[in-house]
């Protein structure tokens, strides 16, 4: 297989995995929605929105300091405890195995995935673990924000990414730490036969160590290990040999998806999934393929502006071609 070749094969993985985590977010939001998992008692209010934007700043702040003083392990176990949380979520909305008038096969499932991640994080583990976190996250948001507060929820975070990657650039610096943790908070994709992300993750740490060890605590930004909000980095002589992105880039867009599915009724449908979510899956697709072009000329890219922005657009296209007016497709009917 060739570089080129590979670079395709990875970028056409990195397609299906949004492709997967948005289908398996419409086929759970009605499921989530019987099993009682909305989140919020209001979902239509935008107050929502701003909460959960505050929320993230305050978690981005604490991984940072947590990377920064030495408590990674802590976050690692958050992290994949979080993600079996969410896989047992998932699983219980299907018929399981009752034993002693308890359903055991969510917390199997769990369970599965926390052993998985702790025992051989490689990437095609890490991936498929992101492919159910994600579907589960972006049903669960889907669900808790009704259409106004999702375009008011992926405005904003675009904005933030889009400072963070280009401002501040704190998004490099929390990059770095992540990888380390071998956690589906990235999704890896390799280029090259023989790719093993647990031994990139140890080089990595090593180095950093080294760096650590050389600069009295300082990072060495050239061992930034890849990309969190569509990031990325090429590396070894023969060039990139993997391509990673966010998982928050596969969820957000999702958010505007499913909230679309769940919540725009009396529209078309096509292949059964309502209009305005079936657009705003090709327009979060045509962000991603923009986003994978600049990513490959070689530079870290904020990936919510393009991916979140294709999200809104498709959607709204697919609203207003239902026959919706601007106001009712974007939601501010009630505040007119």
């Amino acid at each position: 297989m060739t570089q080129r070749q590979g670079v395709l094969a990875a970028c056409a993985g990195i397609v299906v995995t949004f492709l997967a985590v948005q289908l398996g977010a419409l086929a759970l939001v009605e499921p989530f929605k019987q099993a009682g998992y909305q989140t919020v008692p209001d979902p239509q209010n935008p107050v929502n929105s701003v909460v959960y934007v505050g929320v993230l700043l305050v978690a981005t702040a604490a991984i940072l300091v947590a990377l920064k003083y030495g408590g990674k392990r802590i976050l690692r176990a958050f992290i994949v405890l979080t993600g079996g949380m969410i896989t047992a979520y998932v699983v219980g909305i299907f018929p399981g195995v009752v034993v002693g008038g308890v359903n055991v096969l969510p917390y199997a499932a769990a369970g599965v995935l926390v052993v998985a991640l702790y025992a051989y994080p490689e990437w095609w583990v890490i991936d498929l673990a992101g492919v159910v976190m994600g579907a589960g996250a972006g049903a669960l948001f889907g669900i808790s924000f009704g259409v106004l507060p999702a375009i008011v929820l992926l405005g904003a975070l675009a904005v933030y990414d889009a400072i963070s990657v280009y401002g501040t650039e704190h998004m490099l610096t929390l990059a770095s730490g992540v990888v380390e943790l071998k956690v589906p908070v990235l999704l890896v994709y390799p280029t090259v036969r023989g790719y093993s992300f647990r031994e990139r993750a140890a080089e990595v740490a090593a180095r950093d160590d080294d760096v650590a060890a050389e600069a009295d605590g300082q990072s060495d930004e050239g061992t930034a290990a890849s990309e969190r909000e569509g990031e990325a980095e090429t590396h070894g002589e023969e060039g990139r040999d993997s391509i990673m992105i966010g998982l928050g880039d596969a969820v957000m867009p999702t958010v505007m998806v499913a909230s679309a599915a769940f919540f725009v009724t009396d529209v078309p449908h096509v292949a059964g999934v309502p209009l305005p979510a079936a657009t705003a899956i090709v327009g979060t697709t045509l962000g991603l393929l923009v986003l994978l072009r600049m990513v490959l000329q070689g530079r870290a890219h904020a990936g919510l502006p393009l991916l979140n922005g294709g999200a809104i657009g498709g959607y709204l296209v697919g609203a207003l071609a239902s026959g919706l007016s601007l106001v009712s497709a974007l939601g501010l009917g009630p505040y007119l």
